[in-house]
């Protein structure tokens, strides 16, 4: 059977284009929450990492109302930044860059101050 360009060669070298398509990772699936997209970056830890030392700056935390009072604003502001930055089509590849890099701003912030 003929592919797309009509070559009914299946001997043929496989489209460079096709293939570059194929390797990308998927897009991003509409209405996920802050920890689906945590967890489908891979960037528990990263992001776990600037919660210690917010806390650690704040003097640690004593009950679970106080971390999640330190906390809770940090996500707050890393899910506000994914809306600001997202748009249709983004990959995972792409939304993983995103919140690395704003993770390592608010790292590099929290230790500066």
């Amino acid at each position: 059977m003929p592919d797309q360009n009509g070559n009914n060669d299946h001997n043929s070298p496989i489209n460079d284009t096709n293939m570059a398509k194929e390797s990308l990772p998927s897009e991003i699936p509409p209405k996920m929450t802050l920890e689906n997209i945590i967890d489908l970056t891979g960037e528990l830890e990263h992001l776990n990492e600037l919660v210690m030392l917010q806390i650690d700056k704040t003097g640690g935390f004593t009950s679970t109302e106080s971390y999640f009072f330190t906390v809770q604003p940090i996500l707050d502001l890393l899910e506000v930044e994914i809306r600001i930055r997202f748009y249709p089509g983004m990959n995972i590849q792409e939304m993983k860059l995103l919140v690395q890099d704003w993770i390592d701003k608010e790292i590099a912030c929290v230790k500066k101050c």
